[in-house]
């Protein structure tokens, strides 16, 4: 890029590497800080984009506290603000934020030390640092920087755009001289180019860290108990904290009473809490242990606990951005952490909804349709998930080894047959009917909608009925996810058939799709529900055992009996009767903890009971 001003930040002979040891305690920066403070103190612009926990508040901080004048950082969130304050303070240099949560006196008192010399940072939000008078006042004194924390609010490209961070454009004009730092987790090649353009048009520089986190596992599924499926993957994360993504308040209060009704420290957070609560929450969520933050969207930014270990979305996420930022908040300490997002066809549907609903911006919409779509798409692989999910921000890897494709490969078989069921089912129905009724009619329910408009007089009545309505539903997910269905919201969510789909349902192409292995579960899943009384006499005697075995151990840990395990878990041991851990951990609802918790013990009555 161009030259720019050429005034260096600080002196040439200043060691950052000084500052990071001797002010914060690291002996050795992360990979890319040099570079950007180098970068910065020399005088240029930069937009950074590095992986959430990479270290980025350093990167700004260290040129901040070795130049001669004052820092203006720009932030979206007061406890943002404050947090990172208390934590440059706790390190001996002395910082402010001036917000309008704080009384008038303190108000004052900060101005002072900025005014004086005393603080070196200043924490800003976009509104107050754009008045007239804030810029009248920054004009009477050495700006050294401007920081822009959370940069891709700045751009309508990005998924987060807040118009106030928009004023900050104005910023070059009234500030010629003073270096520009913008830093964000999250920012594709359109977003990152808006940026720079808004903030420092032709005279900076970008530097893209990379955006993988190979301490994430990563996995997804399709959601059809989340009751079971978010129990089984807490099972082995007892002590640990988490956060739980959902979509509406009301979800999050469910969810939260849920895993409190399962033993779970659990706390709901959302927008709909009063400033107070949801403080009170916050702070619990960071100073305690084994805390599951359930929580809308309205939580995560700027959240800094380096020892959250798992993040589950129950609902789609808006975007890849959006997915990459929120699972970004495990893991920071860059010890293992785990993800799951499970979604399902009503959840592509409200999201889609929402997209429609956003405003008279036609390109806007398109471009979030799109963004959608790339979520879907990730969703859908049947390769490697950390590849897809770098590729969207044009980074390249291999295989990564940690991520549920990798670990268990799905089969991709043919299914060319049954999208043409599905898809002469749309077509002959009229293309005005949800996926619920297409498969109803595919399966040859004998639903009152289905004798009421004839359906089941159709050539593809009844055609797909070996196959469970889930199955049909996971289908259905793929086709919408590879573009061979869309979901039209104007039309109430009906699915119609893509250009795609056309040359499919016509044989002038095929379909493959990911291996669905929702027959095995099912057969599981009966298996476990089946009632105590389909057992044997014997079978019904060892349960008995199993039964008071668990009542002296719940009674023990001064917990309820289904804690240890519950009823289907014990009638399944004792219908297979396993002889050893492995055997046993293959039972329904014996997870790794309590396998080596509970497994000797319970193999014991099993064995004695045999001989």
């Amino acid at each position: 890029m161009d030259a720019q001003h050429d005034i260096p930040l600080v002196e040439t002979d200043a060691d950052p590497a000084d500052v990071l040891q001797n002010t914060f305690g690291y002996h050795e920066f992360r990979p890319g800080q040099e570079r950007i403070i180098d970068h910065l103190m020399s005088g240029e612009h930069v937009l950074a984009v590095m992986p959430t926990g990479g270290g980025k508040s350093l990167c700004y901080q260290i040129p901040a506290i070795l130049s001669d004048g004052v820092t203006v950082v720009v932030s979206p969130l007061v406890a943002l603000m404050d947090d990172q304050v208390a934590a440059l303070r706790a390190n001996g240099v002395n910082a402010v934020s001036i917000h309008s949560s704080m009384g008038r006196d303190d108000q004052v008192d900060a101005w002072n030390d900025v005014q004086a010399g005393r603080a070196k940072i200043v924490y800003l939000s976009p509104e107050r640092l754009m008045t007239v008078r804030m810029l009248d006042a920054l004009s009477g004194l050495s700006v050294s920087m401007f920081v822009i924390d959370e940069a891709h609010c700045v751009s309508k490209w990005g998924v987060s755009f807040r118009p106030e961070y928009e004023m900050l454009s104005r910023l070059k004009e009234r500030f010629p001289q003073t270096t520009f730092g913008a830093f964000t987790a999250t920012a594709d090649e359109a977003t990152r180019q808006d940026i720079e353009r808004k903030l420092f048009p032709g005279e900076g520089t970008t530097i893209v860290q990379g955006f993988d986190r190979p301490n994430l596992r990563l996995a997804v599924g399709p959601k059809d108990n989340w009751r079971r499926q978010l129990t089984a993957f807490l099972e082995d994360k007892d002590g640990q904290s988490g956060i739980v993504y959902c979509l509406s308040r009301k979800y999050t209060e469910e969810v939260a009473a849920f895993l409190n009704g399962e033993g779970h420290n659990a706390i709901a957070y959302h927008a709909g809490q009063d400033a107070e609560l949801r403080k009170r929450n916050q702070d619990r969520f960071m100073s305690e242990s084994a805390v599951v933050m359930v929580a809308t969207i309205a939580f995560g930014m700027g959240i800094d606990k380096p020892d959250i270990r798992f993040v589950c979305h129950l609902n789609l996420p808006g975007s890849v951005e959006a997915y990459y930022q929120e699972i970004g908040r495990a893991g920071r300490d860059g010890a293992p952490a785990e993800t799951l997002m499970l979604y399902g066809l009503d959840d592509i549907r409200m999201r889609r909804m929402f997209i429609d609903q956003d405003g008279e911006d036609d390109a806007h919409k398109l471009r979030e349709h799109k963004r959608l779509d790339s979520l879907l798409a990730y969703c859908e692989a049947a390769t490697c998930r950390r590849k897809v999910l770098l590729a969207y921000f044009d980074e390249e890897t291999g295989p990564c080894g940690n991520c549920d494709n990798c670990l268990n490969p799905p089969k991709r078989i043919d299914g060319t047959r049954h999208a043409q069921m599905i898809l002469s089912a749309v077509y002959r129905t009229g293309q005005v009917f949800g996926a619920a009724h297409v498969i109803d009619v595919v399966r040859g329910a004998e639903t009152a909608k289905i004798f009421e408009r004839g359906h089941d007089q159709l050539p593809t009545f009844g055609v797909g009925k070996d196959f469970s309505k889930q199955y049909w539903q996971a289908f259905v997910r793929q086709m919408v996810a590879g573009g061979i269905l869309s979901i039209n919201i104007q039309k109430y969510g009906c699915l119609e058939i893509t250009e795609e789909g056309g040359e499919i349902l016509r044989g002038k192409r095929d379909f493959e799709f990911r291996e669905i292995r929702e027959t095995a579960k099912a057969g599981r899943k009966k298996k476990r529900a089946g009632p105590a009384s389909d057992l044997s006499a014997a079978d019904d005697e060892l349960l008995t055992k199993l039964k008071a075995l668990r009542l002296d151990l719940a009674r023990e840990k001064n917990v309820p009996a289904y804690v240890v395990f519950p009823d289907a878990t014990l009638i399944e041991m004792a219908q297979v009767r396993p002889v050893d851990l492995d055997a046993l951990a293959d039972i329904n609802g014996v997870g790794p903890k309590k396998l080596s918790e509970y497994g000797a013990v319970f193999l014991g009555v099993i064995a004695g009971d045999a001989g």
